[in-house]
């Protein structure tokens, strides 16, 4: 079997057990469920993000950065919860402020950094790129209003969200393979390609309109040019997020997050893409069709 050829294979496998745990969660409506995923997928994907500046040498306040990432993200879903995304601003806003009080308080009395100012802008960079953005995933949840039973119905809104953000991954993955010839953006990753962009756009169209179709009632904020602006849109930003982490990795010159899932990498690899499509989602949401 060629390495091309078992590389797919075991994507195609860690991608299809993710998939079985994201339906397992969306579909039993349990809260808790949600956030401890998407907070164990931020947090890790935000360990690996500083394991790999650490290990190229650039000092990052690690420790800090992933408290400060829980008060976030724990923090935000009590916030949002109760309230509803709107009522998440200002403590988004807290966040960042007590993170750099307590890392100047730091430097004050035990300064363990030559460079400050670098670990600290690395590790604020780290805050916003990572948790931050993930965080309009767990927003998008409580867009929608809850059924009278009680559960809440975004939860569908985000199935789609990872959907069509996967399918834009997996066809920029085949295409290029099959037919790359013409470098996208070879000074960022030599292997991406024009094909790839097309078919990236091309399968995250189908996979729009293809998820309306299995469950019409389950989206019904959407209707068909939605579908259509949202496939291309998000199949756009899924290209965009992986070429940004492709940046962040060759700042800190490794090839993978890390080895924790075959095919994959690490868990940054894994929601690169999700970081750029969920924002979009969710404002295309709030603004456009006006939930909330």
């Amino acid at each position: 079997m060629t390495s091309g050829r078992l590389t797919f294979l075991m994507r195609l496998s860690s991608t299809l057990a993710l998939w079985a745990l994201m339906l397992t969660t969306v579909f039993s409506g349990w809260e808790i469920g949600f956030l401890a995923l998407l907070g164990f997928m931020a947090l890790r994907a935000l360990w690996e993000y500083y394991r790999m500046l650490e290990a190229n040498g650039i000092g990052v306040f690690s420790l800090t950065g992933l408290i400060c990432a829980g008060v976030l993200l724990f923090g935000g879903f009590w916030f949002i919860r109760t309230g509803g995304p709107e009522n998440t601003k200002d403590f988004e806003l807290l966040v960042p402020v007590l993170f750099l009080i307590t890392v100047f308080t730091r430097q004050m009395f035990r300064g363990t950094s030559n460079d400050p100012l670098r670990a600290m802008s690395y590790t604020l960079f780290g805050l916003l790129y990572i948790p931050w953005l993930f965080s309009f995933v767990m927003k998008i949840i409580y867009l929608t209003p809850r059924l009278e039973c009680g559960m809440t119905t975004g939860q569908h809104y985000v199935l789609y969200l990872v959907a069509v953000t996967k399918f834009s991954d997996m066809g920029a993955y085949v295409f290029g393979s099959l037919f790359g010839k013409h470098p996208f953006a070879p000074h960022i990753s030599p292997k991406k390609t024009w094909e790839g962009f097309a078919g990236a756009l091309f399968t995250s169209l189908l996979c729009s309109y293809w998820m309306y179709a299995l469950m019409p009632q389950k989206l019904s904020l959407f209707r068909f040019d939605d579908l259509t602006i949202l496939g291309l849109l998000l199949g756009f930003a899924a290209v965009i997020g992986d070429l940004a982490e492709s940046v962040v990795k060759r700042g800190a010159h490794t090839k993978d997050s890390s080895a924790m899932l075959p095919g994959i990498g690490g868990t940054l690899d894994l929601i690169d893409s999700i970081l750029f499509t969920a924002p979009l989602l969710y404002f295309y949401m709030r603004f456009v069709l006006g939930a909330g």
